[in-house]
């Protein structure tokens, strides 16, 4: 007599009112995590998401968990953007130029924090995510150095301080009204990364490795 084989049952596929919820408890984080910092009481949290306390819980059981969603997030729509710039077939720096503004719009200036102190910064998720951000975005350099537009003396991290410095206040000081001066500070920083370059820079390209001391 054959056995019979157990029936696999897939897991169920989350509801999706829940992944709305989800959704909006992220979008809500991040926007309360720029404007005050990662110490925002979750219960405002969960307020501006326009969900109850025990939803947010229920999704992230504590802190580290929410902070690490939100970083992720940011990271991922980052790496969308560097995909989106590589695929452009036309002008190489202006592919980056539009990079950079829209990482800017991503406050990432406000997460970098968070990112050293908050949490576990070589926690899987966030290292898978920003392995390929660095990656893309070497690409996108490289290209445009390649093609005459980008000084050769700049690396990755010169351009990921440059927009993290230029896209707003640190988290948490309430200077919300210097996001109008963002993209024009912005550009004037990468007109500066065009090639031929006016002047020598000091000291050394900053690298990946410098920005993981």
């Amino acid at each position: 007599m054959q056995t019979a084989t157990p029936l696999t049952r897939k897991a169920p596929r989350p509801r999706a009112d829940a992944l709305r919820n989800r959704e909006r408890i992220v979008t809500a984080a991040r926007e309360m995590f720029v404007e005050f910092g990662p110490d925002v009481p979750l219960d405002e949290v969960a307020r501006r998401a326009g969900v109850g306390n025990a939803t947010v819980y229920r999704n992230f059981p504590d802190r580290d968990a929410l902070v690490r969603e939100v970083v992720c997030s940011v990271m991922d729509r980052t790496v969308r953007a560097a995909e989106q710039a590589l695929s452009e077939s036309g002008d190489a720096f202006e592919a980056l130029e539009r990079f950079a503004h829209t990482a800017a719009d991503e406050r990432i200036s406000a997460l970098c924090p968070m990112i050293s102190s908050t949490f576990d910064q070589h926690h899987p998720d966030l290292e898978e995510a920003r392995r390929r951000a660095e990656s893309l975005v070497a690409q996108l350099m490289d290209r445009a150095k390649a093609a005459g537009q980008l000084r050769a003396d700049v690396e990755y991290g010169d351009l990921m301080v440059g927009v993290a410095q230029l896209s707003r206040p640190p988290a948490g000081t309430g200077c919300m009204s210097a996001d109008r001066f963002v993209h024009r500070h912005l550009q004037l920083f990468l007109d500066g990364m065009r090639a031929p370059a006016p002047s020598v820079l000091p000291g050394a390209a900053v690298t990946v490795e410098d920005l993981r001391c």
